[in-house]
């Protein structure tokens, strides 16, 4: 609760430090400050966060990013106080403009960072880590002028009536810290569901703006002298109109901004609450492409290369009970049910929209054998690794394929636990197989080594193995900004008693791209890579 002022004790404040000549009067120029600190704290959190978000959707590995626009952040803050010392003569003035600037840089960021992102992806040289250096410049700026305004806000409310500091801090940083809880909360429940991280963003700069302007034009325009009022007025509507401006064309921009990246046959795109959608290609003989959260995960050119290689090998030997984890586009649970004698598939799904899309759109329907409408399979929407913990702890499943994203990706670290592995050798039948995606060989080798290692340490007897990779050349792994993808699929073949020899069922269907022979290579392959002395990856210690 801010308390009453107190006197502040005797003492000649500076010169320029007198009494504020004040429209309104002082209890509730005071209150109009303590309202705009509470304003600017949740703006500029919402800034923070915004840039935290978009770096991770747009570069991967959110734990690196959100370290690096925290910590360039609080440091930039830290230097804009020190240099506010200099401009609080002029208190009034450098807070309006300092407000602007934050409005127009913090309101900006989002677009600016997406197009750099979108446009110079590809390029190589020093742009390939373009959105890595201007998401650091953004954390700078931005740190730089959301440290300017205490001090300056201080120096404001002490020339409305001047108090011991310690009280006015307090008293500052009460309604500051209440705004950045305010604004914390706004970010993912209000301002990301319901406005998008553009316009969310935009709409946050035109808050920031009017609140500093508000205060300066309005409670302290006797401090300013009647040129530096129109030019104060003049900089915050010019700030407006550009994020106006922005606002009205950000729908343009994304889907141009979009073409860019997936190309100009984007036929789905949607944002689900868990991640972007995208779907392009698929007609007109056109290959399908599936994307989620910007990176490749179903390519109609080589999937059958890539599902073949999953699925196959595990399903040598019992298979009447199969569990897939992820695979909610449809094509693991395809090559499956192609063979004889399976009775039940369960998915375990996170995302329903992926579901949905797969069952309903005819181009992913028709490439994954419309296996939605085969009384065998059945669908639960889950997180897999709650899913697991919840699960009945009998052996039930013959077959487990692990189909989910890479394992650098830090929101799926805890998929590629020894914890996560654990709970699937509960499910396993005694002569049950897991068969686990661990990502490229070549480009990745220590991670996925590392997935060997952590399958092993849950008790698993494991057989590793690759496969030719990727025709497309869109990167699918956990860093969005790499412009190569991998040449080669990395795969863990495991079991509960002796490692599991890669082989096909003898009665099941031939695929087309595996042979045993080929098998055979591809486990040598794979081998010839071994890192020896890897420490298993855990939820308290991950090791991708």
């Amino acid at each position: 609760m801010i308390e009453p002022h107190a006197p502040a004790p005797p003492g000649a404040p500076p010169p320029w430090a007198g009494p504020a000549r004040l429209p309104l009067r002082q209890g509730t120029g005071r209150f109009m400050v303590l309202a705009c600190v509470f304003v600017c704290a949740a703006c500029g959190l919402v800034y923070e966060l915004e840039l935290v978000a978009l770096a991770s959707y747009l570069i991967g590995d959110s734990v690196t990013q959100a370290s690096v626009v925290l910590s360039v952040m609080v440091f930039a803050m830290g230097i804009g106080s020190l240099a506010a010392k200099g401009l609080r003569w002029r208190a009034a003035a450098a807070f309006g403009v300092l407000e602007a600037l934050l409005a127009l840089v913090g309101g900006c960021s989002a677009m600016a960072l997406y197009a750099v992102f979108a446009w110079t992806g590809d390029w190589d040289g020093l742009w390939a880590s373009g959105p890595r250096w201007l998401l650091v410049a953004f954390s700078l700026a931005i740190g730089l002028l959301i440290g300017a305004e205490v001090p300056l806000l201080m120096e404001l409310i002490q020339r409305i009536r001047r108090q011991d500091a310690g009280g006015a801090v307090a008293d500052l940083f009460a309604a500051d810290y209440v705004g950045a809880l305010v604004g914390g909360l706004a970010f993912p429940f209000l301002l990301l569901p319901l406005l998008g991280q553009l316009t969310g963003v935009i709409l946050t700069g035109t808050v920031n703006a009017v609140a500093g302007g508000a205060l300066v034009l309005g409670l302290f325009r006797r401090d300013l002298t009647r040129r530096a009022r129109w030019l104060l007025l003049t900089a915050n509507l010019a700030v407006l109109g550009v994020l106006a401006t922005a606002a009205v064309l950000v729908d343009d921009f994304e889907r141009a901004a979009r073409e860019a990246v997936y190309g100009n046959d984007v036929r789905v795109a949607m944002q689900t609450g868990l991640q972007e959608v995208v779907l392009t290609g698929g007609t007109h003989g056109r290959p399908l492409s599936l994307f989620l959260d910007g990176r490749l995960r179903v390519s109609g050119r080589d999937e059958h290369r890539y599902h073949e290689a999953l699925v196959h090998p595990a399903m040598n030997g019992l298979h009447a009970r199969v569990l897939v984890l992820g695979g909610g586009d449809g094509l693991a649970a395809r090559e499956v049910l192609r063979h004889r004698g399976v009775r039940r598939v369960d998915v375990v799904e996170l995302d329903p929209a992926v579901v949905d899309l797969a069952r309903r759109d005819p181009a992913l329907s028709r490439l994954n054998g419309h296996v939605y409408g085969d009384a065998r399979l059945h669908v639960t929407t889950a997180e897999a690794f709650w899913w697991l913990r919840t699960a009945a702890t009998v052996p039930a499943y013959d077959v487990v394929i692990a189909d989910l994203p890479d394992p650098g990706i830090t929101a799926s670290t805890k998929l590629y636990s020894e914890e996560f592995y654990g709970l699937v050798r509960r499910l396993l039948t005694p002569d049950g197989r897991l068969v686990v995606r661990a990502g490229p060989v070549t480009s990745r080798c220590r991670a996925f080594w590392t997935v060997d290692a952590t399958m092993r340490a849950a008790g698993l007897h494991t057989t590793p193995y690759s496969v030719g990779g990727r025709d497309s050349g869109f990167a699918a792994g956990p860093d969005r900004t790499a412009s190569r993808a991998p040449r080669d699929w990395g795969f863990v073949l495991a079991a509960r008693g002796a490692s599991p020899e890669p082989g096909l069922d003898p009665r099941g269907p031939g695929p087309a791209t595996l042979t045993q022979e080929s098998l055979r290579a591809a486990q040598r392959a794979a081998e010839a890579t071994r890192i020896k002395g890897l420490t298993a990856s855990t939820l308290v210690h991950p090791r991708y």
